[in-house]
């Protein structure tokens, strides 16, 4: 399959816009939903989006009103009280502008795994209808003309799922819940001592609760991946962290609150919450045993109901300012070794991020399969992504990336993620370390440091890998070197013995031997392994633990 060199993604001619399609025809189903390729290359890339971030359609979209007919008696066959007021059609929420890309596969809402798990909308709890119209100008006579009617009243319109912009309660009976105050002391400890009892049969009291969700909303599985396993202990662990700091809510937001914002990209809708409590609280009916009492319930429904205000009040502000997910289409992809992949990717619309931060990815190959994927390259003019890409043995993503992706694919992003970047305000001298492919996001930062400036700071770089073969990112770090003498580079290389100006050694070893590091801010990134024991060196090196960066999920300096 050819494969197009990433200097000259920025190369090929720019299509011109396809004509739109008659009206009643949707953008991508007629004979013009392949454009014709450019003349000369083997592959047609879609022109640079220039349009900021869309905001989604507001959870009650506005009416709008034809205007009132002239004042006036009457005419033939009506009446003075009656006046037919059309509704108009609501403006669509966000759509893909790629929806004329050669060979569109993607996945996301509306892909063959909704379909094959997609069930009757009316079952689905939706939106309140709109609220009563204020009343309109009374006319010669007396009469008035009605308001319009409510959404969910027109005859033949759909009960569909509002985005998770609406905030709706968090069960349609928020009375029976009692989640309106916040968990007390007492209902911490009720539910601490739930999860002491459920933990030994943890994989079997998630299995029930999520049995138990897809028997009662089936459309539901459809946002879930085919395995569940990995599903199973993030729920555990997501719940066990929320009990933890379930009596600071600062803390609580900050863990939660992200989140929320994270969710949207699966899909997550207002109606979901409901669903997901009830069938939270029967699962732990059923294995808890005689610690489940009416109070331990109270406490799990006031707990619950903290949690979904948390992460539906955090949906509810990034809806208005990004939408739940992008999509982008792969314009290069170029293998670095045998295993490791540069893809280049160029969103349907502006991406925000920082260097050091990172993106959740879903393939057409695996839907509802998301890993997360480092930015490898600061913010660039031109609006492309960098992500690099190691197949791991087993990785269903990974070697779909690198041996089945090809320019043309179209990859689904969830928002940026992470708080490894950098603080420009710290006059800190900076110790980078970046293991295999974890010197995607240093190369990040090094990248943003070399275009903002240093103000006087050094950055040390160890870049560690097995073999001087897999250092695929070296020649790039000295480069940046050269043309900025504050920036010093140290190869590592575990497995060889030190040629070319590298060191051999394990990375924490290697680094621990060029200590003392105190008064550095450290930027980790690499196999969990590898950063632990770093991070666990650092602080023998006299590194305040504040000052270690990484995002490995549940540590306690994954900031």
């Amino acid at each position: 399959m050819p494969q197009l060199p990433e200097a000259a993604a920025d190369q090929l001619p720019a299509l011109e816009p396809a004509p739109e399609p008659p009206l009643g025809q949707l953008p991508g189903t007629g004979p013009l939903a392949v454009p014709a390729r450019p003349p000369g290359t083997g592959l047609a890339i879609p022109p640079r989006p220039t349009r900021p971030p869309a905001v989604p359609a507001p959870a009650l979209p506005a009416r709008v009103e034809p205007p009132l007919p002239p004042v006036g008696p009457p005419g033939p066959g009506t009446t003075s009280s009656t006046v037919a007021l059309p509704l108009l059609p609501l403006a669509p929420a966000i759509e893909p502008m790629f929806t004329r890309a050669p060979g569109l596969n993607w996945a996301g809402p509306g892909d063959h795994w909704s379909r094959a798990w997609a069930s009757d909308a009316s079952r689905f709890p939706v939106a309140p209808p709109f609220p009563a119209a204020p009343p309109r100008p009374a006319l010669p006579g007396g009469s008035a003309f009605p308001a319009l009617p409510a959404l969910a009243a027109v005859p033949g319109a759909p009960a569909l799922p509002q985005p998770v912009a609406a905030v709706m309660p968090v069960a349609a009976g928020a009375g029976r819940w009692g989640a309106e105050q916040p968990p007390t002391a007492g209902d911490i400890e009720l539910i601490r001592s739930c999860l002491a009892v459920v933990e030994p049969v943890a994989d079997r009291a998630t299995a029930h609760f999520y049995a138990l969700l897809f028997l009662r909303d089936p459309e539901i599985r459809a946002l879930f991946p085919a395995a569940m396993d990995l599903q199973r202990d993030r729920l555990f662990r997501t719940l066990l962290t929320a009990v933890r700091d379930a009596a600071d809510p600062a803390v609580l937001a900050g863990y939660l609150a992200p989140l929320g914002r994270s969710h949207r990209k699966y899909g997550t809708l207002s109606g979901h919450y409901g669903p997901v409590g009830e069938c939270l609280v029967a699962a732990l009916e059923r294995y808890c045993g005689s610690h489940w009492t009416a109070e331990a319930e109270l406490a799990w429904r006031r707990a619950y109901g903290q949690v979904a205000r948390v992460m539906s009040d955090a949906a509810e502000q990034a809806a208005k300012t990004s939408p739940p997910w992008w999509q982008a289409e792969i314009v290069a992809h170029r293998l670095s070794t045998p295993d490791i992949a540069v893809l280049t990717l160029r969103p349907d619309q502006a991406y925000p991020y920082r260097a050091g931060q990172y993106t959740a990815l879903e393939t057409p190959w695996w839907p509802r399969v998301w890993r997360h994927y480092s930015f490898a390259a600061a913010p660039r003019p031109d609006g492309l992504l960098t992500i690099h890409v190691k197949a791991v043995q087993a990785g269903w993503v990974s070697n779909a990336l690198v041996r089945r992706a090809a320019p043309g694919d179209v990859l689904r992003l969830g928002p940026a993620e992470g708080g490894m970047v950098l603080d420009h305000a710290d006059g800190a001298d900076l110790l980078c370390v970046g293991g295999g492919t974890g010197i995607a996001p240093v190369t990040a930062l090094v990248e943003e440091l070399a275009a903002h400036g240093t103000r006087g700071r050094s950055v040390e770089v160890f870049y560690g890998a097995r073999r001087h073969t897999e250092l695929y990112g070296l020649d790039a770090l000295r480069r940046l070197a050269r043309g900025n003498p504050w920036i010093t580079v140290r190869p590592v290389l575990s497995q060889e013995s030190g040629g070319a100006g590298a060191e051999s050694g394990e990375l924490p070893d290697a680094i621990a031997r060029r200590g003392p590091w105190s008064g550095h801010a450290a930027y980790l990134s690499g196999p969990p392994a590898m950063v632990r024991r770093t991070a666990a060196a650092l602080r023998r090196s006299g590194v305040l633990a504040e000052r270690i960066h990484h995002d490995l999920p549940g540590e306690p300096a994954a900031r």
